[in-house]
């Protein structure tokens, strides 16, 4: 019989990709995956595979290149968030069709956060996109989401490893994607638009983006790099201290510099870093198991 697995995956941007990854290697070993739970990308990729719509969600994310995601990028000029998030998921649309979070094949879990009341809002059913909207709305970059009477923003906020809303079965094995694993490799600073691709007059608008969203030294006391390098800390911290809580029977981690935010060119790269940590982290728990 197959080992059933709950699967637990975190948030961290296009570096979520590497956990398509994670889950072939899973499949491939004889784990079957009985439960998912996900904070911000890790609520897309967990409820894309409840549902069995991965494969093609894979297909289409592998043929992204910077110029399509710079199309897929709603800007706005509210005061809430660069991006409306709207484009890309009216796009995914069009091959995902939406489906209600308990009518899926595997129990799934996303998390966001209740900014107006500092706590966590756990979607078990309902809307799958209306779930990960909320969930990936990174502050100051995606616009929140008015939900009943509150705010939603991203779920790494307050939880972005959410272990303990994972459904648990007496026999399964926890099993734990950290995105913010330690660093591996010193990357250049690969910018995410081309300009060659975008017409003259955004050239300007080009430039403010690029200094709030995309680069920045973390040295320096530019806006978006002293914001990402207070909240790096603050969910690394967390994330560290959920781990230890919980004590996973298979930790999987992905280097955390291995991609930026909107780095989802590099699907191929991701998902190939995906597979290589999970066989890694599975051999080391397969040595630990009585013959």
């Amino acid at each position: 019989m197959k080992k059933p697995v709950a699967l637990v995956l975190s948030s961290g941007g296009s570096k979520g990709l590497a956990q398509i990854g994670v889950i072939n290697e899973l499949e491939k070993q004889g784990f079957q995956i009985t439960s998912v739970s996900g904070s911000s990308i890790g609520s897309v990729i967990g409820g894309l595979y409840a549902m069995g719509k991965l494969p093609e969600f894979t297909v289409w994310v592998k043929t992204l290149d910077r110029k399509t995601i710079w199309r897929l990028m709603d800007f706005t000029f509210s005061t809430y968030g660069l991006l409306k998030g709207v484009k890309a998921f009216d796009k995914m649309k069009t091959f995902i069709p939406d489906v209600n979070i308990e009518e899926m094949n595997v129990s799934f879990v996303a998390v966001a956060t209740d900014i107006i009341n500092e706590k966590e809002v756990v979607f078990n059913s309902g809307s799958f996109y209306d779930a990960i909207r909320a969930s990936i709305a990174i502050p100051t970059i995606l616009t929140p989401v008015k939900y009943k009477e509150t705010i939603l923003v991203d779920g790494a906020v307050l939880n972005p490893i959410p272990i303990e809303h994972v459904v648990r079965k007496d026999d399964d094995i926890l099993v734990v994607v950290n995105l913010y694993g330690d660093k591996q490799v010193e990357l250049g600073k690969a910018g995410l638009i081309n300009e060659n691709h975008i017409p003259a007059k955004l050239n300007g608008l080009i430039k403010v983006i690029s200094k709030l969203a995309i680069s920045g030294d973390k040295r320096s006391l530019g806006y978006y790099s002293l914001l990402t390098a207070t909240t790096s800390a603050m969910v690394h911290k967390i994330s560290k201290q959920n781990i230890e809580k919980f004590k996973p029977d298979i930790l999987i981690n992905i280097p955390y510099d291995s991609s930026d935010t909107f780095d989802f060119h590099k699907a191929d790269e991701l998902i190939k870093i995906g597979e290589i940590a999970a066989k890694e982290a599975i051999s080391i728990y397969k040595k630990t198991i009585p013959c």
